[in-house]
């Protein structure tokens, strides 16, 4: 039995080649798209799950509260890991870890910048890596040890055993290759291509007002979290009187989506895009099985009188419904097929897009169990509605000629086609206001110039040539300006307690952004000098401060310049206020920030082009100079703006996908309006051809046929926009700095939506209006 069900629903896909042409494709696209972002999904999930104790490791984060407001970072004083270990008996092992920075290993000539971090002896206690040579008890036993990943390994080694070789690490220190390990998985936080023990001293171990390291806990099994975090308060209270902070544990399960904090508390982050693209996959895969069942259901007169037939021979309703449904499973699975064609061709260019190695793996079991509940759930589901539709037909009326499907029988399908234009209109409106965020935060006055403006890492062998290197630039002709950081221009890497200042309230704590600086660095940057002068780069400027105007606003200064203030035991005299600089996250207010004089620390060197001149002369002009007076360091640069514009990769990414997928949902949409279409019009061809011989033109035919659809398109407009306004408000709610959503938005995504209407209804419709009306009524 059931396989004359499947027998006979391959004979009637194949007797209407035209309208199951339109079926499978649809489908297949659906199913495609849907399989695509479940790929991203997947990996998105599968981060750090190679890891042995995934859901009994923790970061430790601290929240400090200053001024009412409370911050959230993962900076925490070295003795902390041996105080947990020492003291608290839920915890099996700590460990701390640098913030992994670019550094340079070098082997003879070849000298190589490598991803590394520094991290506690006893490591792989919590993190467990492959290792191709060496153990993870010896790897970081001695001080002058380093652990190479195995593209690390032969990038200096080739393929010789790297074991007792020698390296130079930064041009001044011997380390011994102690092990390699394969290369760390791209869905890994902690990422590096080397490893190195943490080196520290014994008055650094007994540091606990300084904050520098990550700390990373595995608790014991069946351990309490919340009891951990308690402990580990106490513990850390008992250890200094000064601490201004709430410790918080954060599962390595929530490294990856759950990164986002607010006021101390976990608000989301990557989640919030899985989340929104499972639906986006979904609702695909729904306008795929909308299209089925309308296309269906529209050719119900064609199927009535085979209906009739069947259950004048005896056939029960039961029966019919799982005929249809055979018909619809069928489809669906050479739906499926054809999906699968689909995915392989796309991956390469979904994958340039992600920037990721996404790949399908059809032997993998769980791509089995997926594919399974996709095919079941897109057959049942779609056919479901014809199936009972279609077997409820009256076998008298059918087979006597007076079934008519009435005005109700096409409700439920103008219902469906509607649901459809809500979810494509919602896609295509929250495209458009997504752009329009990433839009209206890039054009935000981010306080300095980044044009023509180039940084580069400094190194101990640049800061003790600096002052001639410096000049040969100015010489060249090509830099306007040169100065340096202590961190990038485009992040912020040190807070500290605000400065002690005359008037200051008592009794309140602000947090303020540090960074040193040297001289010309507003001249060189083209940050604004709002009050006061810029730093001169001579001694007299060690006790001198710069202040943004977030700062100045903070602390309630009204005449700031002058000012004497107290900070890190120095005292300090405010020389000027510069405009508010955006350094950290673009869609956030900016930080108080505090800038000193650093002429001994600087981690950065920023050069200023001059206007007009080509880059590459530059480039190569500034890279002979530096191999010059920094011959052991590679020379490696990066345009400010192009950092800048780093900032914006998630949601310039999830803008892009967005569009994509609303293309294809508007793809999907246009193919089974099309189909409808033409049914509709196949069925009124006869009301088609007397009209044009009463005198009708072609404008009063397109008119009259696509008034139907045009109403259906502007009902619809009514749902999504509401809908849209209400999902993509909340999603703004996220970003301090925000646009503000336009009717214009929903206005163009209407349009476009109901021109791609009509544009699809008067292709189908100019056809059967320029057939010869003879043609259309001979039969009469």
């Amino acid at each position: 039995m059931l396989k004359n069900y499947f027998t006979i629903a391959w004979r009637n896909i194949l007797r209407n080649k035209g309208f199951s042409a339109i079926n499978l494709l649809g489908l297949a696209i659906g199913m495609a798209a849907t399989g695509l972002i479940l790929l991203w999904v997947q990996d998105e999930l599968s981060w750090d799950r190679d890891q042995q104790h995934y859901d009994r490791i923790y970061q430790v984060y601290a929240n400090r509260n200053f001024n009412g407001n409370i911050y959230t970072d993962g900076s925490i004083f070295l003795p902390a890991a041996d105080a947990l270990e020492q003291s608290n008996p839920q915890v099996e092992a700590a460990v701390f870890t640098s913030y992994g920075e670019p550094q340079v290993l070098g082997l003879g000539d070849k000298k190589i910048k490598k991803n590394g971090l520094h991290v506690s002896p006893h490591f792989f206690k919590l993190f467990n890596y492959s290792f191709i040579a060496g153990s993870p008890e010896t790897a970081l036993a001695n001080p002058d040890a380093i652990l190479l990943t195995e593209s690390s390994a032969k990038a200096f080694f080739g393929n010789e055993n790297p074991v007792d070789k020698i390296l130079r690490l930064d041009n001044q220190f011997d380390v011994k290759v102690s092990g390699v390990i394969k290369d760390v998985p791209a869905a890994a936080t902690l990422q590096f291509d080397f490893i190195t023990p943490y080196n520290f001293s014994v008055e650094a171990m007994q540091d606990w007002n300084n904050s520098y390291v990550r700390l990373f806990v595995l608790a014991r099994p069946n351990a309490s979290t919340a009891a951990l975090t308690s402990s580990m308060n106490k513990i850390f209270a008992s250890k200094s009187a000064q601490l201004e902070a709430e410790f918080i544990l954060h599962p390595m399960s929530k490294w990856r989506l759950y990164s986002d904090f607010n006021d101390g508390k976990n608000t989301g982050g990557m989640i919030e895009y899985v989340r929104l693209f499972t639906i986006v996959a979904i609702v695909i895969l729904l306008i795929a099985c909308i299209n089925f069942m309308n296309l269906s259901t529209a050719r119900s007169e064609k199927r009535a009188k085979e209906v009739g037939i069947r259950k004048t021979l005896g056939s029960e309703k039961k029966q019919l419904v799982f005929q249809f449904f055979a018909e619809s499973v069928l489809m669906t699975v050479l739906a499926f097929v054809l999906a699968i064609g689909f995915i392989y061709l796309s991956m390469p260019a979904f994958n340039t897009l992600l920037e990721k190695k996404l790949a399908l793996d059809i032997n993998e079991p769980s791509f089995w169990f997926t594919a399974l509940a996709i095919v079941l759930f897109t057959g049942l589901f779609a056919g479901s509605y014809p199936a009972l539709y279609l077997s409820s037909f009256n076998p008298v009326k059918v087979l006597k000629g007076t079934f008519l499907p009435g005005k109700s029988a096409g409700l439920p399908r103008r219902m469906l086609v509607i649901g459809q234009f809500v979810i494509t209109m919602v896609l295509v409106s929250a495209t458009i206001i997504i752009y329009r965020q990433v839009q209206y935060v890039k054009s935000r006055d981010i306080g300095y110039n980044p044009a023509n403006f180039l940084t580069v890492p400094s190194s101990p062998e640049a800061n003790r040539n600096f002052d001639v290197l410096k000049q040969e630039m100015i010489r060249s002709g090509f830099v306007a300006g040169v100065t340096r950081t202590s961190a990038p221009l485009t992040a912020i890497w040190n807070f500290a307690p605000a400065p002690d200042y005359e008037g200051k309230p008592a009794g309140v704590e602000m947090i303020v952004s540090a960074m040193g600086i040297t001289g010309d660095f507003t001249a060189t940057t083209g940050v604004r000098i709002i009050a006061g002068r810029d730093m001169a780069g001579t001694p007299a400027d060690s006790s001198s401060l710069l202040l943004n105007e977030a700062a100045v606003k903070t602390m309630g200064l009204k005449q700031p310049v002058g000012m004497r203030m107290r900070w890190n035991n120095q005292d300090y005299t405010v020389i000027g206020v510069t405009a508010n600089m955006v350094m950290a996250s673009p869609y956030t207010q900016v930080d108080p920030m505090v800038m000193a004089y650093r002429p001994n620390n600087p981690g950065f060197m920023h050069i200023r082009l001059k206007e007009g001149v080509k880059l590459q002369s530059a480039i190569a002009s500034l890279e002979q100079l530096f191999h010059k007076y920094n011959p052991s360091v590679p020379f490696e640069y990066q345009f400010i703006d192009q950092q800048f514009n780093a900032k914006f990769i998630t949601e310039e990414l999830i803008s892009k996908l967005i569009n994509v997928f609303a293309g294809l949902a508007i793809f999907i949409s246009c193919l089974g309006l099309s189909g409808l279409a033409a049914y509709t019009i196949r069925r009124r061809a006869k009301e088609i051809g007397i009209r044009k011989i009463l005198g009708a033109n072609l404008q009063q035919l397109l008119m009259m046929l696509s008034r139907e659809f045009v109403m259906m398109v502007l009902l619809a407009m009514c749902i999504a926009i509401p809908l849209t306004w209400w999902g993509m408000n909340v999603w703004l709610q996220q970003y301090a700095y925000r646009t503000q959503i336009s009717i214009w938005s929903f206005v163009a995504a209407g349009a476009g939506v109901l021109f791609l209407t009509i544009l699809t209804v008067w292709v189908n419709v100019g056809r059967a209006a320029l057939t010869r009306p003879v043609k259309s009524i001979r039969t009469e």
